[in-house]
């Protein structure tokens, strides 16, 4: 039996894209540090976490939307920063955009994505973040600081967990590098994958868009980056500041000390250190410190609506989705994307009904501890 072109899971969305993409982008998109011990681990944390079921409760009406910095969402997940999206497919980072823009969404702008900071502002309708990366000794980074408020964005996400580009082992074995570098390997890679393979030589390569000078190296090291750097960016930048990768509970209470609007609990989806503890735990442990009130985003696992409701259920007040939109974009384009959207609202949703909840607030009773 043929498979469904449908989109039913995310697990469908990533076979689509096992198939369809060459065996380098694949292990790029889908990989993690060292074994992807620690990414299994949070993964069999979040699937561990059950629900409190509720019976008797009008839930006839249910409400997806969420405030996010006190903007009204449709729906409660946003779509985290990811570079190079347009590996998955020519136009992806238009296509989340576009989605951005409709449910009125964060979409994170990494700073090596595919299209300028520019263009995705003004696709997205101002629903974007632009995301930094700390490089060298800082003079480029703040450069993208300056070009990123001239162009309207008034949220920064500045993600510290790369002091250096953690050991991804299955990204190594394909010898995957920015620009490609086609060696015998990657020619044969890239012949048995010839739909991927010809969209993208009519479309043209994938290229790190805010450096027409090639001017941003990948695996460069970031180890430079201090307590200084945050202050002197702090003074620099008038918007939100959301500070992402973080793990420590002691990092968490002194970011909100030097005055980071809110932190973006996560692992970079296990691609750093393979160590590394469930960022759905420690999500629930800063709350705990924080208290109630303070901002506190989530990424790392996500894959179902169900997940979406446990980070919430364990402190988040947003939630931000990345590697299964790659999957439904390289799998069927926008209207894979589409669907695996669609898919995501219907689940959160049905989970609410099934906690006799009408609405994204009042979760964190929902767990059973």
């Amino acid at each position: 039996m043929l498979p469904s072109r449908d989109i039913h899971c995310a697990e469908d969305a990533r076979q689509m894209a096992r198939r369809r993409l060459p065996w380098m982008v694949f292990d790029y998109i889908d990989g993690a540090a060292g074994e992807g011990h620690g990414e299994a681990l949070n993964r069999a944390a979040l699937r561990d976490l059950r629900l409190k079921p509720r019976v008797l409760c009008n839930v006839t009406h249910r409400d997806l939307s969420m405030p996010v910095f006190d903007h009204p969402a449709k729906v409660p997940f946003g779509i985290t920063p990811m570079g190079m999206c347009n590996l998955s497919t020519p136009g992806a980072d238009l296509m989340l955009a576009r989605i951005a823009a409709r449910d009125r969404v964060p979409l994170g702008v990494s700073t090596v994505a595919s299209t300028a900071l520019e263009k995705m502002l003004e696709a997205a309708e101002g629903h974007a973040w632009f995301q930094l990366y700390f490089s060298g000794d800082g003079s480029g980074t703040m450069q993208l600081v300056e070009r990123a408020r001239a162009a309207g964005y008034e949220t920064l996400v500045v993600t510290l967990d790369v002091p250096e580009v953690g050991r991804r082992p299955r990204e190594l074995r394909h010898g995957f590098k920015m620009p490609f570098r086609i060696g015998p390997r990657q020619f044969v890679d890239f012949a048995l994958h010839p739909r991927w393979s010809l969209t993208s030589l009519v479309k043209g390569r994938p290229q790190m868009a805010n450096f027409t000078d090639g001017g941003f190296d990948r695996a460069a090291s970031r180890a430079a980056a201090d307590w200084s750097y945050l202050q002197r960016l702090r003074a620099a930048w008038p918007g939100k500041l959301v500070i992402k990768g973080v793990l420590d509970v002691d990092d968490a209470l002194r970011l909100r000390k030097e005055g980071v609007d809110a932190i973006q609990v996560s692992s970079h989806g296990g691609r750093q250190l393979d160590g590394a503890p469930p960022p759905i735990l420690m999500l629930a442990k800063m709350r705990a410190a924080l208290g109630p009130d303070y901002p506190l985003f989530y990424d790392s696992g996500l894959r179902s609506g169900e997940d979406i409701v446990k980070a919430y259920a364990m402190g988040a007040n947003f939630a931000f989705l990345g590697r299964p939109l790659l999957y439904a974009m390289a799998g069927r384009g926008e209207r894979g994307l589409n669907q695996l959207w669609q898919v995501m609202s219907e689940e959160i949703s049905l989970t609410l009904a099934q906690l006799g909840k009408t609405d994204m607030t009042g979760l964190r009773d929902c767990v059973a501890r």
